[in-house]
């Protein structure tokens, strides 16, 4: 059998202490996790999972280190996971077919009480990280038709239906993520991406900044991808920032941050997404989403 299993879960802190939970049908310790349904996306069923299992709701903070193994059936299962911080109140276990126990416990405690040790890695990878101290997420406009059938100012050249629809899933990404202010490239396309999140987040207002705008030549783009780096960095503060980008860009812009000097890596479909998150002034291993 060839089939992948996917799955997804997550490293959920507060207070310092780590949420575990026990499964009696293995009457095992695990971190909270399960099947994504369908063609879910990993970081909203690692939020429902969490939701589910242990009565959290939970603020997706970085990514960690993706778990593979072979299932008995011969199958392939593979579970990505995020550092999450829980959020609100918490309420009672939904999934109690699954869960029949959650406990907080220390790093260390949590490590020791884990029944399989590739989950114990993950937690142990968590547990090294410095304290993360920013968020940023980067998102490249959403499809816009083809530039060559646009006639008009390109600057104006609108999402398409499937650009609405990259548009509505990039705003249910940053739900668990939340994004306190938008901003913008130029374009009208890096606009609209945007849009159905401002709505999702009770209209947040969108600031339009030529600093992630394309340049006019396609070999200024490095020299500019500095400028908009810096000026990413400018805006982590005073509020976790979502910002729309173009495809030119983003790689650059990237690599600027991270002080490499190959972009190839960050390439970025439209409509895609990264998470980029700090700790200090040191930036984390960028997640695509």
């Amino acid at each position: 059998m060839t089939d992948t299993v996917r799955a997804a879960g997550g490293v959920l802190i507060r207070d310092d202490r780590v949420c575990l939970v026990h499964r009696p049908r293995y009457d095992d310790w695990a971190l909270p996790k399960g099947k994504l349904d369908g063609d879910e996306h990993p970081i909203l069923g690692a939020v429902r999972e969490v939701r589910e299992e242990t009565g959290w709701n939970a603020r997706v903070r970085a990514a960690l280190p993706l778990v593979a193994y072979t299932l008995p059936d011969g199958r392939r299962k593979t579970v990505d996971y995020w550092l999450m911080e829980a959020v609100g109140e918490g309420g009672p276990v939904l999934d109690t077919d699954e869960v029949d126990r959650v406990e907080w416990l220390p790093f260390d405690e949590a490590a020791a009480r884990l029944s399989y040790d590739d989950e114990r890695a993950v937690l142990q990878h968590a547990a090294a990280l410095p304290a993360i101290t920013s968020v940023v997420v980067l998102v490249r406009h959403a499809h816009a038709g083809e530039r060559k059938k646009w006639s008009g100012n390109d600057a104006l050249r609108p999402i398409d239906a499937q650009g609405q629809s990259e548009a509505e899933l990039f705003a249910a990404l940053c739900g668990p993520i939340g994004p306190e202010r938008l901003v913008s490239a130029t374009p009208l396309r890096c606009k609209q991406t945007l849009e159905p999140l401002a709505a999702a987040r009770g209209n947040l207002p969108i600031v339009v900044d030529g600093a992630f705008a394309e340049p006019a030549e396609a070999d200024e783009a490095p020299a500019k991808a500095k400028l908009a780096a810096q000026r990413l960095l400018d805006l982590r503060s005073g509020g976790l920032p979502a910002i729309c980008s173009q495809g030119k860009m983003i790689p650059h812009l990237i690599a600027a941050l991270l002080d490499e000097a190959d972009e190839t890596p960050y390439k970025t479909a439209k409509g895609e997404s990264w998470l980029l998150t700090w700790a200090g002034e040191r930036l984390l291993e960028p997640a695509r989403l």
